[in-house]
Formats: C-alpha cells, structure tokens, sequence
C-alpha cells in the first residue's frame, strides 16, 4: 500500500499528541502536526488556522489526503470570556479549512463534543441524529462549527469527504494537569492535602472521561474506512464515541484519593446541580451512543479509567 499522508490540526494539545501518535506508529502513513502557541516550527509547524493563505500553503505543502481538526477552544469558562475569539476558532477557522480540503479533496474530521446536546435527565444517550441543544456558548459553537464544516463539503459536491467526530470529557497524557478537564482533579486532590483548603466538587453532572488515545485510534480507524469506501457518500457524516465510565467530578476525586492514598476530607461534594446566575451552564448528562461507528465496522472499545490511572500513578511514583 502505498504511504498516506494526514495532518492534525492542534498538535501540540492534549487529543492532537495522541492523534499525532495514532497514525505516526502505523508504517504506511505520514504525519503532520500544526500548531500555533505551543508550535516548534520543526515537529510542528506553526499556522494561524484564522489565515486562509497559511492553511493554503501547508495543504499544497503537505498534500495529505486525511485532516483531523482537533484545533478549538474547549474550555467553556475560557470561551466564555472570550466569546469572538472561540467563535473565530471553532467556527469560522473551521469552516475555511474546510473550504479548502473540499477543494482538494481531503478527507477532513471536526472534533466536536458531547455538548451540543442539553444533557436534560431523561434524554440520555443521545443517538448522532438527535436534536441538539446546547446549554453554553461552548457548545454552540461547536455546533455552529459541525454545520459549517458539512455545509462546505455539501456546496462543494463533496458530501462524504467532511464528518464529524462528538467526544465527550478527555483525558489522558498530560504536560500539565491542567490541560485537560480529568487531569487537572488529580491537582484539587493534591491542593485539599493543604490546612485550611476547603474545596465544593460538582456530584450532580455525569460525565463519561475517554481517554484521548482511543480517540486517535478512533481518527485512524475512521479515516482508513472512509478513504477505501466505494459507498462514501452514504456513510454517516456525524459520528459519535464515548467511553461507558460513568463518574461525577467528585467520584472521580474520590478515585484519584484512593489510588494515591491521600484523603479528600476536605472536598465537598455539590449536589445542588447549575448555580442559575452562573454564566456557563453545563449540561447533567450528554451520554453519547456509538452506534453509528459500530454500524460502519469501527472498534468502540476504550480503555478502563481505573486501571489507566493506576498504571499512571504507579509510572509516576517509580
């Protein structure tokens, strides 16, 4: 077979090192990072997602045949004090990329979120066709950012060639805790060691952590099927993946106490669900169903956030 070529937006970041390594390990593929804050100009090149005559430059640089967009702003409090900022990256950056793999024929995959859904009790798990309704600006612009991104391919005439990819909370190898929603509870954990640290822990939203190498494998897996398809054009354009690990924050702080040995006394859990003058109102439960990967053949399996994180204590500690 001969040497595929994929680039992964966001590189740098917590879900794109892992994309990055997923196609990397497999030997008929080449792998290419961007990225901007973090980008080192050698095993990542620097591009401003928000310049057209840049992404233009590296795709008829790079010629991949695969995008995986993994580049956003994910953090709903950061989006939220910075909402033309997200909307410049989610949506509109989004879109021009994929204007221009639609002209180029790239195979291009949006990473999306489970919020784009309301997460209202009862509603859970939400198939890839159910109707959306996001609860905080985060979500809507991610939402906005799907549409976007299938709208191109379909004005395009390329319907099948665009898809995205709904994941929900990530962890996994992190720099720091705090690039990642799962990690950085390892840091409230430490923190409520201190005297006097009294820390409230949400015990109301669900939350179902998949690790961000599944979600590279999934990227993999998704790009060999859609690329070797005759029938592209009617295979799913919106796909979903989720671990079933079911915690809150506060069990999952209560986990991280228990593998490290440390109590959490002085973590409270918060039963009292949104504070309704908060700005950023999160969603109980966007339990997401895999089944339209499962119909198209793709391994839904994950890792077990247990053991992933014993086996990461215990890494640490030697």
């Amino acid at each position: 077979m001969s040497e595929r070529k994929v680039l992964v937006t966001g590189a740098t970041g917590l879900l794109g090192r892992q994309a990055v390594k997923a196609f990397g390990w497999r030997n008929n593929w080449s792998v290419t990072g961007t990225g901007f804050s973090r980008a080192d100009g050698s095993s990542v090149i620097k591009v401003d997602l928000g310049n057209a005559s840049e992404v233009e430059k590296v795709l008829d640089e790079q010629k991949p045949q695969v995008v995986v967009h993994c580049a956003a702003n994910r953090f709903p409090d950061k989006v939220d004090k910075d909402p033309e900022g997200t909307r410049a990256i989610n949506i509109e950056a989004s879109r021009s990329l994929a204007r221009l793999c639609a002209q180029r024929s790239v195979f291009l995959i949006y990473i999306s979120t489970d919020y784009v859904f309301s997460g209202k009790p009862g509603e859970a798990p939400y198939e890839a066709d159910a109707e959306p309704g996001p609860t905080n600006l985060y979500g809507q612009t991610k939402l906005d950012g799907e549409h976007a991104v299938l709208g191109e391919f379909r004005a395009a005439g390329k319907d099948g060639l665009g898809v995205v990819l709904r994941v929900p909370v990530l962890y996994g190898p992190a720099l720091s805790p705090q690039e990642g929603a799962v990690n950085v509870l390892m840091d409230s954990v430490h923190k409520a060691q201190q005297e006097g640290v009294e820390i409230k822990m949400d015990h109301w939203a669900l939350r179902y952590p998949t690790n961000t190498e599944d979600v590279g494998r999934v990227c993999h897996d998704v790009a060999v099927r859609y690329l070797e398809a005759d029938d592209r054009a009617s295979l799913p354009r919106v796909l979903q993946f989720s671990s079933e690990d079911k915690y809150t924050k506060y069990e999952i702080c209560q986990l991280f106490g228990k593998i490290m040995g440390l109590p959490i006394d002085r973590i409270e859990p918060n039963t009292e669900g949104n504070d309704p003058t908060a700005s950023v109102q999160r969603p109980y439960d966007c339990r997401l169903s895999t089944k339209a990967l499962k119909d198209i053949g793709i391994d839904v399996s994950t890792q077990d956030f247990k053991g992933w994180w014993r086996r990461e204590v215990r890494a640490f500690r030697k």
